[in-house]
């Protein structure tokens, strides 16, 4: 197993190296610079070309991407054109609230998912499982920044029980009071995030709940008198859970490429924020070094849902 994952890390060193040219290419053919407006509204053109000649925007494509990369290898991911600080560090302060939110967002989709999942596959065809269906259909034909801004409008400001920005409070000073205060500003876009994320893990484990209750093993431990508990708990929901677990990898860099929309309309400030700032802003180095986290923890989240499903089910191994 160690060889293998040994190897998909080496075959994905290539995938990286092609993500950086296209991710620094598409940076590159944005319109316009990141020095108009951002240093002097009454700038003039030979000035932003004079500061466009010292960061070497004028040489050519391949040179720019050389000095990208030999700065990237000795961990040195640009300075920001915009915040004027090296982008590592920008990315360091957001990086932390951006996993929080993501670990708390995770954490309540599997609270809601699992047992919803479970109760419409046991009861197929039920009330309860028609109004289960029901809402996966409605939630998953919303868009998702829909779903944030309705719920922001109607929790946030109509009902006004959750803050709508920020992802502290400014008075919390102790280190309790910056937990709760950081969980509190986490609930509302966690919760709204989490209904989104149930929808694909509701139908999926329902389906493998029904398929599982109609298969020979169930029937078989019916026919020997088994009780019904006892076969849904040790043979139905073990069995249907298994392919769940490889939605891990898959749900965290999920999750953190999901947060653009969450932050921008919360005004969360974690990477999401940051990336649609450096957008409008067009700070290249900024936006090169997010896409390219971005893409690399997709492919680092595919190889981690290999591997959880290889050690939950003994039957498969990675190949």
């Amino acid at each position: 197993m160690w060889k293998t994952i040994l190897r998909r890390i080496l075959i994905m060193i290539p995938e990286i190296i092609l993500l950086s040219i296209l991710v620094f290419l598409l940076a590159k053919m944005m319109p316009g610079d990141p020095f108009t407006g951002s240093i002097n509204p009454r700038s003039s053109p030979s000035q932003i070309h004079h500061l466009m000649k010292l960061n070497g925007l004028y040489d050519p494509w391949y040179q720019q991407y050389w000095n990208w990369i030999v700065h990237l290898f000795h961990g040195n991911l640009g300075e920001s054109y915009q915040y004027h600080e090296p982008v590592a560090n920008l990315i360091g302060q957001r990086a932390e609230n951006t996993l929080w939110l993501s670990l708390f967002t995770m954490i309540m989709t599997y609270l809601i998912a699992l047992p919803m999942g479970i109760y419409a596959g046991r009861h197929e065809g039920q009330l309860s499982d028609t109004l289960i269906r029901v809402y996966t259909y409605v939630t998953y034909c919303i868009p998702f920044f829909v779903i944030l801004i309705i719920g922001l409008w109607i929790f946030g400001y109509v009902l006004n029980w959750f803050p709508t920005t920020g992802s502290v409070s400014a008075t919390a000073n102790s280190g309790w009071q910056i937990l709760l205060s950081r969980i509190y500003h986490m609930i509302l876009p966690g919760l709204l995030g989490a209904l989104f994320s149930t929808v694909n893990i509701v139908q999926y484990l329902r389906s493998e709940v029904i398929d599982a209750k109609h298969s020979d093993y169930v029937k078989t431990a019916r026919a020997k008198g088994v009780p019904e508990k006892q076969i849904y708990r040790h043979h139905i929901f073990r069995n249907s859970l298994l392919p769940i677990a490889a939605f891990g990898g898959y749900s965290i860099t999920g999750l953190l490429n999901g947060s653009i929309f969450t932050e921008s309309i919360f005004s969360y400030p974690g990477m999401g924020l940051l990336f649609i700032n450096s957008i409008s802003y067009r700070d290249y180095t900024v936006i090169t070094a997010l896409v390219l986290l971005f893409g690399i923890l997709n492919l680092v989240g595919t190889l981690l849902s290999d591997i959880i499903l290889s050690l939950v089910d003994p039957r498969i191994r990675i190949k």
